[in-house]
């Protein structure tokens, strides 16, 4: 007479997201490059081809200059209005 096993339950690992929501046209569009030789990374919309250029540290993902971006458009436009 054995034991029965139980049974194991596997959850999905989720990821990060690769394309992000613009700002400014409100399209699922930003893309971020990240060059890692120059310590730059290239936020750019597919859309309405708003965009930037942002420095990269070391332990960065597309997330975190994405955030950056999103930090940067509404202080200048708080500012503005």
């Amino acid at each position: 007479m054995g034991r029965r096993r139980k049974k194991v339950i596997k959850l999905p690992r989720r990821k990060l997201p690769t394309i992000f929501l613009c700002p400014i046209c409100g399209e699922t569009a930003i893309s971020v490059l990240i060059n890692k030789d120059a310590n730059i990374a290239e936020v750019r919309c597919g859309k309405c081809n708003a965009g930037g250029k942002f420095p990269v540290a070391p332990a960065d993902q597309s997330v975190d200059i994405y955030c950056k971006f999103t930090d940067k458009f509404y202080a200048e436009n708080l500012e503005r209005g």
